[in-house]
């Protein structure tokens, strides 16, 4: 991780304070010290300018993406296919009570 304290990485000046952090930290209920405030303050305003930097390079001949290479869909068609036989399946169960597969007790009666 980059040092936020390093010149190229510095935060630039009137984006994200110490007091910023400090509010969202506030809101969030989290116990941030001084210390963390203002590398945290750096951190975030690094990647801030990161986001600013992408936004820089985006063009309007450059369509939107939500991945950086190309999905497809990996899943099969749901469709019905020949399985084994129900007392197959149960023969290799080790414990069985009405035709069902038979499991230990998770819960207790009052859940």
């Amino acid at each position: 991780m980059p040092d936020s304290t390093d010149s190229a990485n510095a935060p630039s000046a009137g984006r994200i304070g110490p007091d910023d952090v400090a509010h969202l930290a506030h809101l969030a209920r989290l116990a941030v010290t001084d210390e963390e405030l203002h590398t945290f303050a750096g951190q975030l305003d690094v990647i801030l300018g990161a986001v600013a930097r992408v936004g820089e390079v985006a063009a309007a001949d450059i369509p939107p993406t939500s991945h950086a290479v190309p999905m497809t869909n990996v899943f099969r068609a749901d469709e019905v296919r020949p399985s084994l036989p129900r007392d197959a399946v149960l023969a290799g169960a080790p414990a069985v009570e009405d035709d069902k597969f038979r499991v230990p007790r998770i819960l207790s009666e009052e859940a």
